[in-house]
């Protein structure tokens, strides 16, 4: 089946039963779907998401993914069907899909890494022109500001992309900053659902695809 329309979400966090889904060809979320990451949040989250009407579902985790990173077997086996990517990449129709959960090292989340070479490394596994790149966290300033203007993207990964050019970045982690952009020549989409509150603030976001690029229809 043809990639057309792509219906990208990220950081639902238990609130997925809330969300009223367009209609498109591959469903992408950009991680942070748990709150705290147990095996029972992974399967609620992962019976509803495997149950969804979209040909292609492709997802990667986000910093409160504890069960992706410590059990990561038990996790991806209660998701069948669906394109989990962690430093990997699909095809789909010739559309090459690479994904990514790591985050600048805060607290005691998931997926932390130091700031600097040990999350470029990561970043450089990226090919090149790629058609979509999915990260969870943002690329340094961009919709990466949080409450009090505190900017919580990755500086190492804005670097990477300047090299990775791909024609579509999704990602969320920054809830306040949840919107779209064209950004260095590519269409940025932060595609957080839930607002600082974690309460349902937003509608997934909707992207087109034809010759030229890809398109977001908000």
């Amino acid at each position: 089946m043809a990639v057309h329309r792509l219906i990208c979400i990220s950081d639902t966090h238990n609130r997925h039963a809330e969300l009223s889904l367009p209609e498109g060809d591959v469903l992408v979320h950009s991680g942070d779907f748990t709150m705290h990451g147990t095996a029972e949040e992974t399967r609620a989250f992962a019976e509803w998401f495997v149950d969804q009407s979209h040909p292609h579902k492709i997802l990667v985790a986000g910093n409160h993914e504890h069960l992706f990173e410590k059990e990561p077997d038990t996790a991806r086996a209660l998701l069948p069907g669906v394109h989990y990517l962690q430093d990997s990449g699909v095809d789909l129709d010739g559309v090459h899909f690479r994904g990514s959960p790591w985050q600048p090292e805060y607290g005691g989340w998931a997926f932390n890494l130091p700031k600097g070479e040990a999350l470029a490394r990561k970043w450089r596994r990226a090919p090149s022109g790629l058609d979509v790149l999915i990260t969870h966290v943002p690329p340094s300033g961009v919709m990466d500001l949080i409450t009090n203007g505190i900017a919580i993207g990755c500086e190492a990964l804005s670097s990477e992309l300047r090299r990775i050019q791909p024609r579509l970045h999704a990602f969320g982690h920054a809830h306040e900053s949840r919107g779209v952009q064209q950004t260095g020549g590519w269409l940025s989409i932060n595609a957080a659902i839930c607002d600082e509150h974690y309460h349902v603030m937003h509608q997934p976001v909707i992207v087109e695809r034809n010759r030229d690029g890809y398109r977001a229809i908000d």
